[in-house]
């Protein structure tokens, strides 16, 4: 399965406005804590891969989940190779992690609102350190560029322009803030 997703920046409360004058369905509010780590083998900046534990929390109660982002399959949108799976208990995965070499890299905390747009998920991201994006995101198992193009669609819709697009993580933007 690949993921497509395409993020730019914007006021996320007018974009909030503009969902609801579209009808879009709300789906989900949720704050998200996303630690990354450097592997102990190779070194995931320079492979352009990403492995990260994340904590979220809705309604008071927090699950967790394993995630594992292959490199950044074309320069058009972030589509990426992802594999995602829950675990019972997120601090015993850190420790699992940990012992096998891995080591914490930087951590990612964002509210998130989650809306559905036709086939794709908006979410409206409000991100510690780096500010305020709106993502587009759809799946697919095989031909990226219409899912792409869909996406692009989504934001013309919301008055936003697919050509202000965001290409780095929330990670690698934290990261760069923190180096300067």
């Amino acid at each position: 399965m690949y993921e497509v997703e395409v993020k730019v920046p914007a006021d996320i409360e007018t974009v909030a406005e503009r969902l609801d004058e579209l009808g879009a369905e709300k789906v989900d509010t949720v704050v998200q804590t996303d630690t990354y780590y450097d592997a102990p083998h190779r070194n995931f900046v320079e492979t352009d891969e990403a492995f990260r534990v994340r904590r979220e929390t809705r309604k008071g109660e927090t699950n967790a989940k394993v995630t594992y982002k292959g490199p950044l399959l074309e320069a058009e949108s972030k589509s990426r190779e992802e594999f995602e799976t829950g675990v019972e208990n997120g601090d015993d995965i850190d420790a699992i992690v940990q012992r096998l070499g891995f080591e914490p890299a930087a951590t990612v905390r964002k509210n998130r609102r989650v809306y559905k747009v036709r086939e794709y998920d908006v979410t409206l991201d409000a991100v510690d350190g780096v500010g305020e994006f709106v993502e587009v995101e759809g799946e697919t198992d095989g031909d990226i560029e219409p899912v792409r193009e869909g996406a692009y669609e989504v934001l013309r819709d919301l008055c936003l322009n697919p050509d202000e697009q965001e290409r780095t993580s929330y990670l690698g933007m934290l990261l760069s803030d923190a180096n300067e």
